[in-house]
């Protein structure tokens, strides 16, 4: 996620940097055609399919929004879920208070933040097991790497810890189901980021915005021709890093769970809610240290 600092600007023009030099190569070409043979475009036909590309611009940068905006409300109950889990279970056991009891509160606790770290690198397509040790048993590890989705065998692991303080009667039928519609709703959760990231965004439709662009401007420079060539390939430089940064914001926001600087900060997140489940169990932890000249955070 980019935060409000100073984005370099080698990043912005790097997002761009291959379209602009067929734009300008395009400008050139004409530049020199021009010299050879005059035609002429009213700058009416640019200008209309310009005003309808924005349309569809517009329309494009918001739907794409709408999906990175979903994906941070999704993680927004996922934290709020993980604190009510460690909450609920810390204090509905409370008159129950024994040794075995309080490790099967940190377990679960221990199991709950391995399950963010494992969605968040299990949505970017990387390993979700590499990293399990710190927080559960080598057998458990074991039996969590037999599964192809591992934060759902996670959540299963944990239901049945839950499952074994029901056993213990040290919760209750109302307190127990309490608890269960927690695991719903992180399930509900995980789902909901899941179809974000498997559902792709219709490739014919950005295609054709690009291709739309790029004629766009190859008729705007075609219309402006008597213009001085530097002023004519200023003008088709400002108006094509416009437009093609517009469509590369829309682009990284489609997907925001790619890995890149615009993506939703899971790691991150994942990182506040360990922090904060493990000072709910009473273990010592701090946040990992970040780059203070980084631009986002991921």
């Amino acid at each position: 996620m980019i935060l409000e600092r100073r984005v370099p600007i080698r990043y912005i023009l790097g997002q761009v940097r291959v379209d602009l030099i067929y734009i300008i190569g395009f400008a050139i070409v004409m530049m020199i055609i021009e010299y050879f043979v005059s035609f002429e475009l009213p700058l009416t036909i640019p200008a209309f399919l310009g005003t309808a590309i924005s349309l569809i611009l517009s329309f494009r940068l918001n739907q794409s929004y709408q999906r990175w905006w979903e994906a941070r409300k999704i993680w927004g109950a996922i934290v709020n879920d993980s604190r009510s889990l460690v909450v609920q279970v810390k204090n509905f056991t409370r008159s129950h208070q024994t040794p075995e009891v309080e490790q099967i509160i940190k377990e679960i606790a221990n199991v709950q933040i391995a399950w963010c770290h494992a969605l968040s690198k299990s949505l970017r397509k990387q390993n979700a097991t590499d990293f399990l040790d710190k927080y559960i048993t080598k057998e458990e590890k074991k039996e969590i790497e037999k599964h192809s989705n591992v934060p759902l065998a996670l959540i299963d692991l944990n239901s049945r810890k839950v499952q074994s303080l029901f056993a213990m009667n040290v919760l209750n039928n109302f307190q127990y189901v309490e608890v269960d519609a927690t695991f719903v709703r992180l399930c509900a959760s995980m789902g909901k980021a899941e179809r974000i990231k498997n559902t792709v965004f219709p490739k014919m439709y950005c295609l054709l915005l690009h291709v739309f662009i790029y004629v766009f401007l190859c008729m705007l420079d075609i219309a402006i021709t008597e213009l001085n060539p530097l002023i004519e390939l200023l003008i088709i430089l400002v108006i094509a890093t416009t437009f093609f940064l517009l469509e590369r914001t829309a682009f990284n926001l489609q997907d925001p769970f790619e890995n890149r600087p615009t993506d939703i900060a899971t790691t991150t997140i994942s990182n506040t809610i360990e922090l904060n489940l493990k000072q709910l169990v009473n273990e010592k932890h701090e946040l990992p240290k970040t780059d203070p000249d980084s631009f986002y955070v991921l």
